[in-house]
């Protein structure tokens, strides 16, 4: 299995004028974040979780050129509003796009993109198959994907466990029986939003309580705001097992 990192950042705490602060005007290439996204290949594979406004971008940066389908962890619109440019996969693969969430998600969708799914559709609008999923295990190609339910303040969101590798983004709390699906992990990747408390996000603190409880073999952070700081300071405050995840990371498990 392959996970490459399409954007590890989040709209929430970035302002919307420019700002001037240090994570902001750092020449770091690590402190340069898209919206939360990953690219999974696995067992021939291709598979995106999210699908952000930054969606296209991310794409070409990692020349992704395959696409299978889209899981949806929730319907907040920086995890939702590419959804328009998957129209290139349709041209060059010659399908439909699935796309995977839970059916709140799949209709707050179909709301916001009525075009897509309109009964006389505009020429070239993308093309998406809509599957919705419930909190069991499905499949696509015969990979077996375990949803994981999470909470964002009080929210329901998916994350989902794909052989031993496990992504939850958006969430600030797991219950009990959640957790018992993250066991054994080899990789996990987590959100930490910022240092200080947040009514909808794990801090890093949280985050790194919550790995120690889970004890897989390595863990990611994303969903970092540029409230957290610079990644090289907070980096160098970390476990060994626990590393801050960063834009066009690949890592091979």
């Amino acid at each position: 299995m392959t996970i490459t990192f399409l954007g590890t950042g989040t709209s929430q705490g970035v302002p919307v004028i420019a700002c001037t602060c240090e994570v902001c005007t750092s020449t770091d290439y690590r402190d340069k974040r898209l919206r939360s996204s990953i690219h999974i290949e696995v067992e021939n594979l291709h598979l995106n979780i999210d699908v952000g406004p930054d969606f296209r971008q991310q794409m070409l940066a990692n020349n992704i050129t395959k696409l299978d389908a889209i899981l949806i962890t929730h319907e907040h619109k920086d995890h939702t509003a590419g959804l328009d440019d998957v129209r290139s996969f349709n041209f060059a693969q010659e399908n439909n796009m699935p796309i995977y969430g839970r059916q709140k998600v799949l209709d707050q969708i179909t709301t916001e993109f009525a075009y897509i799914f309109a009964a006389h559709k505009y020429p070239g609008v993308p093309r998406v198959d809509k599957i919705a999923i419930t909190n069991k295990n499905f499949s696509i190609k015969n990979t077996i994907i375990t949803p994981i339910e999470a909470m964002h303040f009080k929210l329901p969101v998916f994350g989902f466990r794909i052989k031993d590798m496990a992504y939850i983004t958006d969430a600030n709390f797991i219950s009990d029986a959640e957790k018992t699906k993250l066991k054994g992990l080899k990789v996990l990747i987590l959100n930490a939003l910022q240092i200080k408390k947040h009514i909808s996000h794990f801090t890093l603190a949280e985050a790194i309580e919550l790995i120690n409880e889970l004890n897989p073999q390595k863990a990611y952070l994303l969903h970092i705001s540029h409230k957290m700081g610079l990644s090289q300071e907070v980096e160098a405050t970390l476990p060994k097992n626990i590393s801050l995840a960063y834009d066009g990371l690949s890592i091979s498990i």
